[in-house]
């Protein structure tokens, strides 16, 4: 499987994420190295929100991680 294309953000602990629209898969790699994270079945709404919020970590540790399961690749 291969990742969508993936964006580069500015975060402290967050280095790119994609996204998905097919599958819903939003792909989060973390400065720290791989693996990528891929939360599943998120709507698109939700992927927008991340990448307009002010603070890429807070949104993804408040709306993501408790709400949606991952995989890693």
């Amino acid at each position: 499987m291969t990742e969508p294309e993936m964006h580069w953000v500015e975060s402290s602990n967050i280095e790119k994420i994609g996204y998905e629209a097919e599958t819903q898969d939003l792909y989060v790699g973390f400065k720290s190295g791989p693996p990528i994270y891929i939360y599943e079945g998120v709507p698109q709404s939700t992927y927008d929100e991340l990448m307009s919020s002010p603070s890429k970590g807070s949104y993804l540790s408040r709306e993501i991680k408790p709400t949606y399961h991952f995989r890693t690749q």
